[in-house]
């Protein structure tokens, strides 16, 4: 006969997510709510070019020492060599668990800034500072931190909850166009699998050529983290529910690591990888417009001539990913718009098609 003791835990946390034109005063009265008189910053170096004025203004108002780190562009941002750096730099400047992390910039910032806060003495108090419209409205919501590995995205990290996410759409007003294209794939995402009004809504801003206000965008946004902020609070850790989020994200995967990290965007490999998952979905029985997502491709100028046209081995590159489950593939698909579900692929003839489909889109 044993005892046993039973153990309850929560990976729930309850922060605050802040949206608006410059919210400078927030931020200013956020940081003082921190003992530490020091404070680190993980930009990228667009930010810094542009910003760094404006964010070292406002968080030197309380951090008498505030250590910078430099956070490379693109997805090499996220790989082992830059994270050693950044643990090197932060534990070299000297750090308390006490002592707040800011990830001012896009989705490889935060993604690797939330590995770093995650991992830094177990565990220091992170503040989500995106720049971006992916970064806003998915990538700094939810608690996902981590690098990449050679075998694929995204296979080392963690979920770790920031304390606090301020998202200023001041900082889109910079924003390469190519950029807003990389993060208008997420916010389709959410039309797809959630509110499909949101696709039109997007249409009417590009309409009145509002493509690069943040103001204009700023209840999209709102929308779109909305819907992703009450997906996560249901399934903080990915048992469920949360794996919806991960539409047309399996077969993006693949298109990135096809390119080096490099060659696509991830918002460019999402919107493919969308486009093919419709494909898949209609082929087991959905009845889904395309046009739905086509209406938007002249924005991407997308090629995907340069991966792979081995089907076979893209579908089996998908085996990699980490969502799958005794070696089954397992699709996000829908049934009809907006209603996701989850499928287990036994025979992958199908998904060589889809990637067939999708090729032939973008040849």
């Amino acid at each position: 006969m044993s005892d046993s003791i039973s153990v309850q835990t929560s990976t729930a946390k309850n922060y605050k997510l802040h949206f608006g034109f410059d919210l400078s005063e927030e931020l200013e009265k956020y940081a003082h709510s921190y003992s530490s008189n020091k404070a680190f910053v993980l930009a990228d170096a667009f930010v810094l070019e542009h910003h760094r004025s404006h964010f070292e203004s406002v968080l030197e108002t309380k951090f008498e020492e505030l250590h910078i780190f430099e956070v490379p562009r693109g997805e090499k941002g996220k790989s082992f060599p830059v994270y050693q750096k950044a643990v090197d730099f932060v534990l070299g400047k000297g750090v308390e668990r006490g002592t707040p992390l800011f990830a001012i910039g896009g989705g490889v910032t935060g993604d690797l800034s939330g590995f770093v806060a995650a991992t830094m003495l177990r565990g220091i108090p992170l503040i989500h500072i995106p720049t971006t419209l992916l970064a806003m409205v998915d990538s700094s919501i939810g608690g996902k931190s981590g690098i990449n590995h050679s075998v694929g995205k995204n296979l080392v990290g963690s979920f770790y909850q920031p304390e606090a996410v301020f998202a200023d759409v001041k900082y889109l007003e910079t924003l390469p166009e190519k950029e807003w294209v990389n993060g208008l794939s997420e916010v389709l995402k959410y039309g797809m699998i959630h509110s499909p009004e949101i696709l039109e809504q997007v249409n009417s801003l590009l309409d009145s050529n509002q493509f690069n206000s943040g103001k204009a965008w700023l209840p999209i946004i709102q929308k779109s983290a909305q819907i992703k902020t009450d997906i996560v609070a249901e399934d903080v850790l990915e048992a469920g529910k949360r794996a919806f989020l991960n539409f047309g994200h399996t077969f993006a995967h693949v298109i990135e690591r096809e390119g080096g990290y490099s060659e696509y965007s991830h918002g460019e490999a999402v919107y493919a990888g969308m486009i093919a998952a419709v494909y898949a979905s209609n082929k087991l029985g959905a009845k889904i417009e395309l046009s739905n997502l086509l209406q938007f491709k002249s924005l991407y100028n997308l090629s995907l001539h340069k991966i792979s046209s081995d089907t076979e081995q893209l579908t089996e590159q998908m085996k990699s990913d980490k969502k799958v489950k005794d070696e089954q593939i397992q699709l996000v698909l829908l049934k009809k718009m907006g209603s996701p579900y989850v499928y287990k692929v036994s025979d992958t003839e199908f998904v060589e098609r889809s990637w067939h489909h999708a090729l032939k889109i973008f040849e």
